[in-house]
Formats: structure tokens, sequence, C-alpha cells
């Protein structure tokens, strides 16, 4: 897995030609579905496991949505939904934008805030009060319409990565994006390859880039301590999508597992080629 860093640098910038098939559109999954959120789990902090609280997540005229509507108040309760099955290599992609007003309670920096959580871990091990997964956040912001203000940013609950050859503690990290102000829908993405390399990318263009995701540092509460093993490299894990007091809509979310390929580099830099320049 060490050596993928070195492959993805050279397959994504080296102009080389593609080697095998263009990838079929029915290879991509559609985590979500556009109807219902059968294949997904709620975890909302102070609420158990399926207990969508407020009906938070729902969906409407096609779209994924977070809503505050039936909380009087936000009191801290985060919320995350987590699709069905753990990857550990693939490419992911959301398309996602703010409406609205955030919701009475919820604190200053959750303002136009969400995000895309990584590696998570299982659901079912989280405690009934942990108000975030232990994960990678790809951490989703929308402008205020007047402050330069990035997104897909790194935060890090219960995490630590590698930057330039060095373990990065601090929780947040802002990436080199746009700001994307108002209500305009955006497309993010993130190449993730086990335990060796993620990319996050928005519009086309790379903005951070970190290495061997591993269980560690603070920032998440509530936690069941055998499962926060400090130093465990991430290998795999759920995907979530987040609730922090924003109304959010997601209106894509899929992903092109790239798992088969990860033993075969030359298959693997076609596939990424072709999975770059692809039309969104």
């Amino acid at each position: 897995m060490r050596l993928l860093s070195y492959f993805i640098s050279l397959f994504l910038f080296a102009g080389l030609r593609p080697e095998c098939s263009q990838p079929k559109a029915d290879a991509w999954i559609q985590l979500f579905n556009g109807k219902d959120l059968k294949d997904w789990s709620v975890k909302i902090s102070k609420h158990p496991l399926d207990d969508n609280f407020g009906n938070t997540f729902r969906v409407e005229d096609g779209k994924m949505i977070v809503r505050y509507d039936q909380y009087k108040n936000f009191d801290e309760q985060f919320g995350h939904i987590f699709y069905k099955k753990p990857f550990s290599a693939y490419l992911l992609a959301v398309e996602y934008r703010f409406v609205g007003d955030q919701v009475a309670g919820g604190p200053g920096w959750a303002v136009r805030n969400s995000g895309a959580m990584l590696h998570c871990q299982d659901p079912k091990t989280m405690g009934v009060d942990q108000d975030f997964p232990i994960s990678l956040e790809m951490q989703l912001l929308g402008g205020d319409g007047q402050h330069e203000r990035h997104t897909a940013n790194l935060c890090t609950p219960g995490t630590n990565v590698v930057m330039d050859g060095k373990l990065f503690t601090p929780h947040c990290i802002d990436s080199q994006s746009k700001t994307y102000h108002g209500d305009q829908w955006v497309h993010a993405e993130t190449l993730v390859l086990g335990d060796s390399l993620v990319k996050h990318i928005v519009e086309g263009d790379t903005v951070l880039t970190y290495e061997k995701p591993q269980i560690g540092g603070g920032n998440v509460i509530h936690y069941d301590a055998a499962v926060k093993k400090d130093g465990q490299l991430l290998r795999e894990g759920y995907i979530a999508l987040q609730s922090e007091s924003h109304p959010v809509e997601f209106r894509k979310v899929e992903l092109f597992d790239l798992s088969p390929y990860l033993n075969n580099p030359k298959q693997l830099r076609a596939i990424l080629r072709q999975l770059q320049t692809r039309k969104r």
C-alpha cells in the first residue's frame, strides 16, 4: 500500500494514455437512489441508532435533504447518515448545496457546514451520546456572501493523518478550494486508497492531499474506548453524511469502487486517468 502514493502521483499527472476500456456508467454505485433511504442508517447524538429524530434526514424531489423544522433547539444533536457497507479504495462524488437558515441553538462554526465522513467506524459501535464517528471528514462549507471560506477541508474526529511526511495532529486544515457563496450546487470528490493516500477534489481541482489515515487524537466524545485504537491505520470504513445544524441538500452520492484494481498498477493507472477526465 505504501507504493500507492508514488503510483497515484505518476498516474494522475504523467499524461499517459489509458490502457484499458473506458469505465462503464453502471460501474458507478449510486449510494443514494433518489427515492428513499433504505440503504442508509441514521445515528444522531443523544438518540439510538436508526432513530431519525425529527425526520432530520429525508428525501424530497429526488434529493437527500437535512432539515430541522421539527427541532425546538439543536442542543448538540449532531447527526450522521451511514451507507450500509464499508469500502476501502474508491472515488466518492457528491453534489451538495446549503439552503435556508441555521436552526436555533446551532454552534457558530456550523453555519453552512456539513461533511462527508470517510473510513467511519461501524455506526453500531457508536455510543448513544457520541457526537461524531471516528473518521476522516471532508468538510463541506458554504460561503457567507462576503468572506473567503474554503470547502473540502479536512477535519479529524478521533483520527490523525500524515502530511508532508509528518504526523498531522491539529483537528482541521483548510483546503485550497475556491469559495462557493449562495445556494449553488457544488461537485466534490474524494479519492481514497485504503490506508495510503486521500485526495479532496472540487469541481475537478485537487485541493488537499494527505496520507496514512489512522486512529488517534481527540475531537470526539462519548466513544467506546475499545474502538478507538490509537495508531491503527484506517484501511477501510463506512461513508456518512452530516447534519450539523444547517439545512443541506445532496442530489448525487455515488462511488466508483477501486479495490479490484489495487493489485494491478497498470490497470489502476488507466482507470484513474479515465475517471479524471470523465464528464461530471
